[in-house]
């Protein structure tokens, strides 16, 4: 039965996780208040590594397309110096810089982050209530700018936007969404620059990790949980984005806003 019962509780933590992965309302923090609920400690890394890439490979099935496109124009005004291809050439200029300042900040405090939240619903609701604000602010904005009017500013700021979401609570699809629809973008683009600057920072955090993984003393005993909250996490992702995407074109987002008022409300005043 206890069997039983760690797989129920892990497939269940993958599936959340892929859930809330795409939509703005903070897949770290629902996972450390189900860890909380569940009483399931998982102090290593690995578990969440591992769900982020299941959430990874979704995200790169969905807009595999565009990467192609993107990557090969680039490589042809890098060739050619052709100016049809330029705007996809500077849109992976701005990836990159984007990528700068959560890659930066996070191999700087991420032990600190870890040590401050870990444990701490509390904290872990505030951060949600702030989610709700910042997607309340721009609940009805529609911008203009396309993929060919993105500049160097842009990409700066929602880096930072990014590297804010670095705190369990704080959604980093919706921080750079957020940032993005502020900045002018149109829904498209923000959330079309929002996940494919996702791509990166995940890979990023798993090259990172790698060592942790592999020695994590709890891989042998929970690996069959592990996978099955790997592959839910795929499944999950891959619908929840679909959805989203739909969303943003309805521009939904209030009704994001008000779970992440729930959520943080009950979190910090029972948890």
């Amino acid at each position: 039965m206890g069997d039983i019962l760690t797989l129920i509780k892990y497939l269940f933590l993958g599936l959340v996780q892929g859930f809330t992965e795409p939509i703005p309302i903070s897949s770290s923090g629902h996972l450390l208040l189900l860890q909380d609920i569940f009483n399931v400690g998982i102090e290593n890394l690995s578990f969440e590594v591992l769900v982020n890439f299941g959430s990874l490979i979704a995200v790169l099935m969905i807009y595999w397309k565009d990467i192609v496109h993107i990557a090969k124009n680039g490589i042809n005004y890098i060739i050619t110096k052709d100016k049809t291809y330029h705007n996809d050439f500077m849109f992976i200029i701005y990836l990159v810089v984007a990528t700068i300042p959560a890659a930066v900040i996070g191999l700087l405090f991420e032990d600190y982050i870890e040590a401050t939240f870990v444990g701490r619903a509390k904290m872990v609701g505030i951060t949600l209530i702030v989610t709700g604000i910042a997607l309340w602010i721009i609940r009805n904005l529609r911008g203009n700018k396309n993929d060919g009017a993105l500049t160097m500013k842009d990409a700066i700021i929602v880096g930072l936007a990014q590297s804010v979401a670095l705190l369990p609570g704080i959604s980093r699809s919706g921080a750079t969404i957020v940032a993005a629809m502020l900045l002018g973008m149109k829904q498209e683009t923000a959330l079309r620059f929002s996940f494919l600057l996702f791509i990166p920072v995940s890979v990023g955090t798993m090259i990172l990790s790698v060592d942790e993984v592999v020695n994590d003393p709890n891989f042998n005993t929970l690996w069959i949980p592990y996978m099955i909250a790997f592959i839910a996490a795929i499944i999950a992702t891959y619908y929840s984005l679909r959805w989203f995407m739909n969303v943003m074109v309805k521009g939904n987002l209030k009704y994001f806003a008000f779970y992440c008022f729930i959520v943080g409300i009950i979190a910090f005043i029972l948890l």
